[in-house]
């Protein structure tokens, strides 16, 4: 798949005036330089963050945010190559209702083939730019055991029931969410599914042992230069001939990032999926 997965997790809602300079700033650029710029924003992260793993591919400590009220619904939102779970839990925490608990973990540093086996946080290797390369389907499996581990430790800790569970993450985190959810056999309340693709494409519907039916939201930028929006649109293609519950909603002028319209998309799909009750 053509993916060079890069972090831009801009919680800062840039006005639409400096989005559009942006835009024009990097249309200027050529593919490799966009690239190699976000290769070093990946190291400028990585060395000014404090992460703390397990031997496992995700953290001993993951950002936790309780429910302000009795806790009846849990989001577990998955970040992007090079991010922790701090970046997505402010964001998640300002969209959700007051009895959600957000829970936002962490991967473990991982030697990036794509990235010249440069260490960082991901859920899983990344090969090629090659749509018809190589993928890391070992990594991808472990990194989707992790989840549904982390969904079980959570029906049983919090005593919320699997379809009060909703999962979500940010390019390569929300490649993993899909994959996690259609590999988990106990219903779920919904998936976002943000600037991503569906990995493992050509094992599907086969694969696709569980939550064929639950509401699906794609989000994609027609602007990103990373995971450009015809993979989202493939993927949506691709979903819709198993899962019948899907949308994909685009933005204009969005890169590889979130905005604020986006967010309160999102915001509208947690109140849908998870009503209180």
């Amino acid at each position: 798949m053509n993916i060079f997965d890069i972090t831009m997790d801009l919680h800062n809602h840039k006005s639409s005036v400096v989005r559009n300079i942006e835009y024009s700033i990097v249309r200027k650029l050529t593919l490799p330089q966009i690239r190699s710029i976000f290769t070093l924003l990946f190291i400028i992260n990585y060395f000014t963050n404090t992460f703390v793993y397990s031997a496992t591919n995700m953290s001993i400590n993951p950002v936790v945010i309780s429910s302000s009220v009795k806790q009846t619904a849990t989001v577990i939102f998955l970040h992007g190559l090079g991010d922790s779970g701090n970046g997505w839990a402010e964001a998640m925490t300002q969209i959700r209702q007051p009895y959600m608990k957000i829970v936002c973990p962490s991967a473990s540093p991982l030697a990036v083939s794509l990235n010249q086996g440069f260490r960082m946080p991901s859920w899983f290797d990344l090969f090629t730019l090659d749509e018809s390369g190589p993928e890391d389907e070992r990594g991808i499996k472990e990194a989707a055991q992790l989840v549904h581990s982390l969904i079980d430790n959570e029906i049983a800790n919090s005593n919320v029931p699997s379809d009060r569970i909703a999962l979500g993450g940010f390019s390569q985190g929300g490649a993993l969410a899909l994959y996690s959810a259609f590999t988990y056999k106990k219903p779920l309340a919904g998936v976002m599914a943000l600037s991503c693709w569906i990995p493992l494409r050509k094992t599907f519907p086969a694969a696709a042992i569980g939550n064929k039916d639950i509401p699906i939201i794609q989000c994609h930028g027609d602007c990103d230069p990373i995971v450009p929006l015809k993979w989202g649109q493939l993927s949506a293609s691709i979903l819709k001939s198993f899962s019948k519950n899907t949308e994909l909603k685009t933005y204009s002028g969005l890169m590889h990032s979130s905005s604020e319209t986006e967010l309160l998309d999102l915001q509208k799909f947690l109140k849908t999926v998870l009503p209180p009750v």
